[in-house]
């Protein structure tokens, strides 16, 4: 089972009016910048990042230039050690300068790394959430890039994380029955008027849904409007969360998480620059018991661990269409659950990728079940899409990440 061929689609998908809009992005163009690795069996494995359409094209380029190393390699001897082949691609004497472990080329190595994963699943024929499980703690670590991080998680301190939480796992399991809950974030997009929250959040209760994301970072008043007609339409028992997407600077986001606590929302996400990790410290301090959340625009693990280590995280939000892809998902989720920081994925991929993640990251980890993020804009592109029903997530059965696009 051979990787015979590398090759990459740039694909772009205009949204409705108004979709997918928030504080920083007003007319985004959903982007999949897709890697295909073909094995010599003719099996194709599928991984995606997500972009807002522009540089697309650059991804794509950088993809090429990653993956090529990878022709010849056998699919199994690859995943056996595939912390260590990471490590290599992440760490590429050329390419490295261009990141380090962020930027293009970092998007470029997790649409790799989602098709090394996708593929190898199809080998096994199982979903990928099932082929996580069935790995033991040792194949996992192998699975890992731990550098830079050993002072906190080595791989010794990984092994003993998996293997206590091995005779729970049983009680957990009862999530593939049931279904892993969702929050809708399509009802709240920041150029939607008041009419179309309205009718978008009734709808999406019809459904099942009982959270909810607005989008905000605007006026104030109008901020505390919106927010404000939300509650009301939900009601008290309705969890909300407010998304800034990083619009605010420190001072601005103090005065106006202290505002918005009024309409009791669940977390605060985004609401500063991304690298200013002192400025969520801070704000965290001003603005507690209100929880952050952040992790959409966070490049990599040793940006998490640094987060994780000021304690002003709520709720943790990775996303492996930004990160370096399964792998560095995997390896910042057992930074949460080593801090007791819930993982609340952000779905670059709509969630089709993440479905299978918060599983493992549930059963495994024991990481706490919270909810995952429902996007449905791309999913009629999808061959497998995401399954939602009741306000839950469908456990997907076809072997695979379900990233196969039409």
């Amino acid at each position: 089972m051979l990787i015979k061929a590398v090759s990459t689609r740039d694909a772009r998908f205009q949204l409705e009016p108004g979709a997918g809009s928030d504080a920083v992005h007003s007319s985004p163009e959903y982007s999949f910048a897709v890697t295909y690795l073909t094995l010599d069996t003719g099996l194709r494995g599928t991984g995606l990042v997500l972009t807002m359409g522009e540089g697309n094209d650059l991804v794509c380029s950088a993809i090429e230039k990653l993956a090529a190393r990878l022709i010849g390699t056998d699919i199994e001897e690859l995943m056996a050690d595939f912390g260590a082949r990471f490590r290599a691609l992440a760490d590429d004497p050329h390419l490295r300068w261009l990141g380090p472990h962020k930027g293009v080329v970092h998007l470029a190595l997790a649409s790799i790394t989602n098709a090394c994963f996708d593929l190898w699943a199809k080998t096994r024929k199982m979903p990928l959430w099932s082929l996580l499980l069935s790995l033991s703690p040792t194949e996992v670590v192998n699975l890992l890039d731990l550098s830079y991080l050993e002072e906190i998680l080595d791989k010794q301190t990984a092994l003993q994380m998996l293997s206590n939480e091995q005779q729970n796992r049983s009680s957990r399991t009862e999530i593939l029955e049931r279904g892993y809950p969702g929050y809708d974030t399509s009802v709240g997009w920041y150029h939607y008027d008041d009419d179309q929250i309205r009718d978008n959040v009734q709808r999406s209760l019809d459904q099942g849904f009982g959270a909810f994301k607005l989008k905000v970072g605007g006026s104030l008043q109008r901020d505390l409007q919106r927010a404000q007609g939300l509650r009301n339409i939900v009601g008290s028992t309705a969890t909300i969360m407010l998304d800034a997407n990083q619009q605010w600077s420190l001072p601005a986001a103090i005065v106006a998480c202290k505002e918005l606590a009024s309409i009791d929302p669940y977390w605060i996400e985004e609401p500063t620059h991304p690298d200013d990790i002192l400025a969520h410290k801070k704000l965290a301090a001003q603005i507690a018991p209100l929880a952050l959340a952040l992790g959409e625009h966070v490049p990599n693990r040793v940006v998490f661990k640094n987060y994780l280590e000021t304690g002003c995280v709520g709720f943790l939000q990775p996303d492996c269409t930004r990160l370096g892809g399964v792998s560095e998902f995997l390896t910042v989720s057992l930074l949460a659950r080593k801090y007791g920081v819930p993982v609340v994925p952000h779905v670059g991929d709509m969630g089709q990728i993440h479905q299978h993640l918060v599983l493992f990251n549930h059963i495994a980890l024991g990481n706490p079940e919270v909810f995952l993020e429902h996007i449905p804009h791309l999913n009629h592109y999808f061959v497998h899409p995401a399954e939602v029903t009741g306000g839950r997530y469908r456990t997907p059965q076809e072997p695979g990440s379900s990233s196969d696009l039409l």
